[in-house]
């Protein structure tokens, strides 16, 4: 009931998430298609192939699928560069992060059925797909890596791509880990327990963790953190500050889950695009922090 009430801040998450995706597709796609068109083809095309397959196999409705397919494409012409790569862009952790999700959401589905905590059979909405994946597409994009480079509080050395797409990536590790997290430590995690009192709770609670779960959160945010770090080219300390981002965002985003969610005063949404944004944010300051 609570979280129906809150189905306003799901449309304010999506306002923010799709017309600056959507626009940024469409400058950067007529851009690269007049300097290199393979690179536009090449986007375009997978990113659509992408959205379809995830309609295809249920894990999004189809407005999810085109809004993920959007956020995509925003993200690889973001991280595109010459001489052109497609497996050298954003797609690698974000496809990372798909198919963490859809194997996690899927393991234990029965018990997790029984229980009444499964994911809807039709997918994730389209709000849930721009809470987990809306933040990356958004630092990622060209104004807010210009502001970045900018910025006289960032170390001159730090200032590059390939360090400040860490923020991205970070925030991709956290979506992978909450979902995994949470999807995982329902089938093997045993009873949970508050992250702000300890106290046991039944499996689905809002900010309940479990050791199980916590793990497998924090091994799915390695995972996109090196996939991060293989496609975009950032060497050990891309990975570390992305690796270090998702799982602050992972607890982050439990802390969020145990009170204001609880309240009543965020719903789902808001909290996972929340927790995206301090998985970045976290990134940022071990990276202002460099020397």
């Amino acid at each position: 009931m609570v979280e129906n009430k809150l189905t306003w801040q799901s449309k304010l998450v999506l306002l923010a998430v799709l017309p600056f995706a959507g626009t940024e597709v469409v400058l950067d796609g007529s851009w690269w298609a007049s300097h290199a068109a393979p690179v536009a083809v090449w986007t375009v095309g997978l990113s659509v192939l992408l959205g379809l397959v995830t309609w295809k196999l249920r894990a999004a409705t189809p407005f999810a699928a085109v809004t993920g397919a959007l956020i995509t494409a925003s993200l690889m012409f973001s991280t595109a560069v010459v001489p052109y790569q497609a497996w050298h862009t954003a797609l690698v952790p974000t496809l990372t992060v798909s198919l963490l999700a859809f194997a996690a959401t899927r393991t234990g589905r029965r018990q997790k059925e029984r229980r009444g905590s499964a994911e809807n059979r039709r997918g994730r909405s389209a709000s849930q797909i721009a809470a987990n994946l809306g933040l990356a597409a958004l630092v990622a994009s060209s104004p807010v890596q210009s502001w970045l480079m900018d910025s006289r509080w960032l170390p001159h050395h730090a200032a590059t791509p390939s360090l400040l797409f860490a923020l991205t990536v970070a925030a991709l590790a956290e979506a992978a880990a909450d979902t995994v997290s949470s999807e995982i430590g329902q089938v093997i995690g045993g009873r949970p327990r508050m992250i702000t009192s300890f106290k046991a709770v039944d499996a689905g609670r809002n900010g309940a963790v479990s050791l199980a779960g916590s793990i497998a959160g924090v091994v799915a945010a390695a995972i996109v953190a090196w996939a991060g770090m293989w496609a975009l080219g950032g060497g050990w300390g891309f990975f570390w500050m992305s690796s270090a981002g998702g799982v602050f965002g992972l607890f982050f985003d439990s802390l969020l889950g145990a009170t204001f969610e609880e309240c009543g005063w965020l719903n789902n949404d808001a909290v996972n695009f929340l927790s995206t944004a301090s998985a970045a944010g976290f990134a940022l300051a071990l990276l202002c922090a460099m020397h």
